[in-house]
């Protein structure tokens, strides 16, 4: 589902069908732009066309990390990654014009489907044993991503290479420092915890970073269609992959708190809990998570969260939906402390 376009995230759009067109076969008639308001972080829009839809991703304004929303390469990932894991939307454009939008954007096929956020939808339901296989789906995806071939998707030159658990704990760490406002806790015994504990990487492989059931488009039988936001994919530890994805999942006996921040349907009936979507991973590759990774994904979302909170505490977005985003952030060093303990 769209919605109209905030006043804050509107573009030219006569500018960018204008350019379109010199790109792709599209008709004179201009599209009916809406917004998706799911994201917190790219901005991505709905350009309907007669007979076609197309997706468009931009960057958000005011404050970014260095490394984010990174529009080319984004863009590139998934051109490579679609030959070898079909999963992955067509893109059709990259533009590099800043005088169309005022940043890089690219643009792709909308991939018909659901895409399940906090509730399901209107009219759908799970029986258990449906809600079950749907999550064991969700991890098998991920255990696919983990078994492509980089070299193969000529994808070898995407991240650093060995090291990569070491270069994620100092760099999240720098990140929540350059994005920590007052009104939060500074994570001091998390970060030291998780710079003492870090484990060696297991493997280097493609991996997602934001693994959740909102980033993935279902078909009617309920199989994968497409998995979409591949903003932060890049080769690396594939238990940190896991780690990411399981801090997303809420189950039916997790406190009030982190029940209010729930964003999948994680807790209805038949709904795995955290170890046996880990039990189902370690099945499937013989790798399991330990403590640091539960941690670090805790950790990791709340820098994420603080990195969005810090642009609405300064004034660069006026999105009411960020407004609360530091509560969660503290909720999270609590949890993480408690994991430690």
């Amino acid at each position: 589902m769209t919605v109209p376009v905030r006043p804050e995230d509107a573009f030219d759009a006569t500018a960018v069908h204008a350019w379109l067109r010199g790109t792709v076969d599209l008709p004179a008639t201009e599209p009916e732009v809406t917004q998706f308001p799911g994201g917190a972080s790219n901005l991505t829009y709905l350009l309907r066309y007669p007979h076609r839809e197309l997706v468009l991703r931009r960057p958000p304004l005011g404050r970014k990390a260095a490394s984010a929303h990174d529009m080319r390469r984004e863009y590139r990932v998934q051109r490579q990654l679609k030959p070898v894991y079909p999963y992955v939307p067509e893109v059709i454009a990259l533009c590099q014009d800043h005088g169309v939008l005022g940043s890089d954007f690219y643009l792709m096929e909308r991939v018909p489907g659901t895409i399940l956020r906090g509730d399901l939808p209107r009219g759908m339901t799970l029986t258990p044993p449906q809600a079950r296989a749907l999550a064991t789906t969700l991890v098998d995806r991920l255990v696919d991503l983990h078994r492509v071939d980089p070299d193969a998707a000529g994808l070898a030159d995407l991240g650093k290479g060995a090291g990569y658990v070491a270069r994620q704990v100092r760099g999240w760490t720098e990140r929540f420092a350059a994005a920590r406002t007052p009104n939060v806790p500074d994570f001091a015994a998390v970060t030291d915890w998780l710079a003492r504990e870090r484990p060696d990487d297991v493997a280097t492989v493609v991996i997602h970073n934001d693994w959740r059931f909102d980033n993935v488009v279902l078909d009617a039988d309920l199989a994968v269609a497409a998995v979409l936001d591949w903003e932060m994919a890049t080769l690396g530890d594939p238990l940190m992959d896991l780690g990411g994805a399981l801090a997303y999942w809420i189950q039916a006996d997790d406190d009030e708190f982190f029940q209010r921040a729930r964003r999948q349907p994680t807790h209805l009936p038949g709904m795995p809990t955290r170890a046996e979507l880990a039990d189902h991973y370690a099945e499937r590759t013989g790798l399991r998570p330990v403590a640091f990774h539960e941690v670090f994904g805790l950790f990791r979302l709340a820098v994420i969260m603080q990195q969005i909170y810090y642009r609405f505490h300064h004034g660069q977005t006026h999105n009411p939906a960020f407004q609360d985003f530091w509560t969660f952030v503290s909720y999270l060093e609590w949890r993480c402390r408690e994991i430690i303990r």
